[in-house]
């Protein structure tokens, strides 16, 4: 078998790219150390744009039957279904939804998605060694030696690809260490509220036990003890407690750190391999797998000699500036959170600030990513180019109605236009925008090009070029 690229990673954003890989024609090895998929509930949730994306893969339906159940969980733990920044539960809901899922589930779904389109995913394979050169890189996991034209580092902050490949990785020192374990909490008649308390964050109920704590910022290794978590609940809340029933937990801590560049030669990073930072307000997990989906498809390509000159370049480009907004927003979220009087005024102030509906929609656009637009290397005024397309409620000329997911399931580009506007368009009567008539949408979701009533078309033909890689790959 010819191996194009190795994603070492079985989580969800290396099994996401995988996929995509696939989808667009390359052939990808999973490499993972574990012998079987993590059962740590780590993530809770994605954002609207990975939901968008795995409804363009026809993934939607099954993260929404995980949904419903987690937001009854969310309003029950917190009192409220709104979003937060730094625990200042104010942010609206857009109109633009996210999923909640917890991440073990939706590492099954694209596992089962993966192997399902026929990516060999390797478990217990752990990678010791990588060399690479200008025809390809050898990879060694184990006493198995594999060669493929690129590796993809998708194993997460402390994984071996960045390090092996040399990699540089600056960043901040963390402030404080989290603690999350199933648990129970036995008289709870003493303690405060949820929330955030004199000596940092505190959450419990429900059978969870989770701690932020700013006396306690050094890495620490191993299980998470009875010991360990009563400490930290004390000096937190300032209160003894018994815990018990104390099970596998997650201890991170809020150092934020990105590499300077997401490739190096032949071998490219994506997810926490790229950049770590604080979990506040959840956006790992959607980070990550929108980097997968902006790089499987530009990878393939360049993989099948048919990318135009600089694609693959691109995703750094792209990507690298939203991953230092996350670490930038989170790094707020840690001052917001830390303990004392100072930073209680400056919580009031920005609480307030929240109020305002644009102040508002500003917090949830840049927590959820919305905010992105990519700088486009040719002129195009439309406000939708450079963005993630939204699911569009399509019109075509028959006057059946479509979404825009359900012309993406292969993969490729999508160009719509009027009838007889675009030889070899998808014919549209309107696209569910009154700004909007024609647009082309890249394989990773993002508006390309995009036309409102009487602009003229006069870039598209870059536009096809620059991005739509092969004419036979644009959906017509």
């Amino acid at each position: 078998m010819t191996i194009d690229v190795v994603v070492v990673g079985a989580g969800p954003v290396g099994l996401m790219l995988a996929a995509e890989l696939k989808l667009a024609g390359a052939n990808p090895v999973v490499l993972e150390r574990l012998a079987r998929p993590s059962g740590e509930p780590r993530a809770r949730g994605i954002g609207p744009l990975a939901t968008e994306a795995l409804q363009r893969r026809g993934l939607g339906e099954l993260i929404a039957r995980h949904d419903e159940a987690g937001r009854a969980d969310k309003a029950r733990d917190h009192g409220s279904e709104k979003a937060h920044f730094a625990s200042i539960f104010k942010i609206d809901a857009l109109e633009r939804k996210s999923t909640l899922i917890w991440q073990v589930e939706l590492e099954k779904i694209l596992l089962e998605h993966a192997v399902g389109m026929g990516v060999p995913v390797w478990y217990e394979h752990a990678v010791t060694g990588l060399e690479q050169d200008e025809d390809g890189v050898t990879v060694r996991a184990g006493d198995r030696e594999i060669r493929a034209a690129y590796v993809v580092g998708c194993d997460g902050g402390r994984g071996s690809v960045r390090k092996l490949a040399g990699f540089d990785f600056p960043g901040t020192a963390p402030l404080m260490t989290v603690r999350r374990v199933p648990a129970h909490i036995e008289d709870v008649s003493e303690l405060p509220p949820p929330g955030r308390v004199e000596g940092g964050t505190l959450f419990y109920g429900h059978g969870m036990v989770a701690t932020f704590d700013f006396a306690d910022p050094d890495r620490w290794d191993g299980p998470i003890t009875v010991d360990e978590m009563q400490a930290s609940v004390k000096r937190v809340s300032g209160v003894d407690v018994t815990i018990t029933d104390v099970q596998d937990g997650l201890r991170f801590t809020d150092q934020a750190r990105q590499v300077t560049a997401y490739r190096l030669g032949r071998v490219l990073l994506a997810g926490d391999a790229a950049h770590v930072h604080s979990p506040s307000g959840g956006q790992g997990l959607n980070l990550g797998l929108m980097d997968a989906v902006n790089l499987g498809w530009k990878l393939a390509a360049t993989v099948a000699g048919t990318a135009p000159e600089g694609l693959l370049d691109s995703y750094h480009r792209e990507r690298h500036p939203v991953g230092a907004d996350v670490l930038h927003n989170t790094r707020a979220q840690s001052a917001l959170l830390r303990p004392g009087p100072h930073t209680d005024a400056l919580r009031d102030i920005v609480a307030d600030l929240m109020d305002i509906p644009e102040v508002n929609r500003h917090f949830g656009l840049m927590m959820s990513g919305l905010d992105v637009q990519h700088e486009l290397p040719y002129e195009c005024d439309h406000p939708l180019a450079g963005r993630p397309c939204p699911d569009l409620a399509l019109t075509l000329v028959n006057g059946a109605d479509a979404r825009l997911s359900e012309l993406t399931r292969d993969g490729d580009a999508v160009l719509l236009a009027p009838a007889g506007a675009v030889p070899g368009a998808v014919e549209v009567q309107s696209t569910g925008r009154d700004d909007l008539v024609a647009l082309l949408v890249r394989p990773d979701g993002v508006v390309a090009w995009a036309a409102g009533p009487g602009d003229a078309y006069d870039t598209l033909d870059v536009a096809l070029r620059a991005w739509s890689v092969d004419s036979s790959r644009v959906r017509a």
